[in-house]
């Protein structure tokens, strides 16, 4: 009868085990898959990674032509020393439209390039004269013949007086503000570096990363390499394209110019 109790009692605790170990299986299962892992604690930061930098890209409406089209300009940048860059003063030299819009887009995607630095771009300096495929303004004035030069000839071509032309100072009043350190002028169709004021050591900076040759052709009357290089001592380089440039393509441009204008830009002149 004893035995018969030890055996009831014994099955009894088995039973009991049975249902428990029953029961402990799923926390078993649960804690084996890592929910019950004890949860790390945070790092906490001490020195937080710098902020992306604000991109520091201004364009702007800073005049108008004689038949109304906004004369636009970009300014990249905040620094002290500056590179003035423009295109198209004369309206039918146009592949310089868009090698400056591309050097706009390599500067903001290498803002590296910017500090220190401020470029100041004006891809389209005659709009009129690009709408009209001209050389002059809307008024028939070549507008490089019409800034103040001690070489300057007043005549119903270069204009009656200096300054004649809305177009002409824009630009006279973007020196004046900027006061920059350097000035890119992209023309066609000479196919060569051409350099006014203190610029041959510039000049030959840039003809290192481009095919185009030195050649010093003299300032013309009332020209801006008269008014900014001789006059303001300011190294003004014209970058004179052939005029097959007309038919390349931005990339192509890009690649056998663009390099000469990003030296231009990198060039430490009188880096401050």
């Amino acid at each position: 009868m004893l035995l018969v109790k030890t055996i009831e009692r014994i099955s009894d605790i088995n039973n009991k085990l049975s249902i428990a170990l029953v029961l402990l299986i799923p926390f078993i299962i649960l804690a084996a898959t890592g929910c019950y892992k004890p949860v790390d604690h945070p790092v906490i930061v001490k020195v937080l990674p710098p902020p992306i930098p604000e991109q520091q890209t201004q364009r702007l409406i800073g005049g108008k032509s004689i038949e109304n089209r906004p004369i636009v300009h970009t300014v990249l940048g905040k620094g002290s020393d500056v590179t003035f860059v423009l295109a198209a003063i004369h309206g039918n030299e146009k592949a310089g439209i868009q090698l400056v819009r591309r050097l706009e887009k390599y500067l903001q995607q290498n803002p590296k390039m910017l500090e220190k630095r401020r470029v100041v771009l004006l891809p389209a300096a005659n709009p009129d004269g690009v709408a009209n495929n001209s050389r002059y303004n809307a008024r028939g004035i070549d507008l490089n013949r019409n800034f103040p030069a001690h070489n300057r000839i007043n005549s119903n071509r270069f204009g009656r007086t200096a300054l004649s032309e809305p177009e002409t100072r824009f630009i006279f009043e973007l020196i004046r503000k900027y006061n920059p350190d350097r000035i890119v002028s992209i023309h066609q169709p000479l196919a060569c570096i051409d350099y006014d004021g203190p610029s041959r050591a510039l000049a030959y900076r840039m003809a290192q990363y481009c095919n185009l040759p030195l050649k010093k052709i003299g300032a013309k009357p009332g020209s801006l390499g008269s008014h900014a290089g001789v006059m303001l001592s300011i190294p003004v380089i014209s970058l004179e394209l052939p005029r097959s440039a007309d038919r390349f393509e931005s990339e192509r441009l890009w690649q056998q110019y663009g390099p000469a204008l990003v030296a231009a830009v990198a060039y430490p002149y009188r880096a401050k």
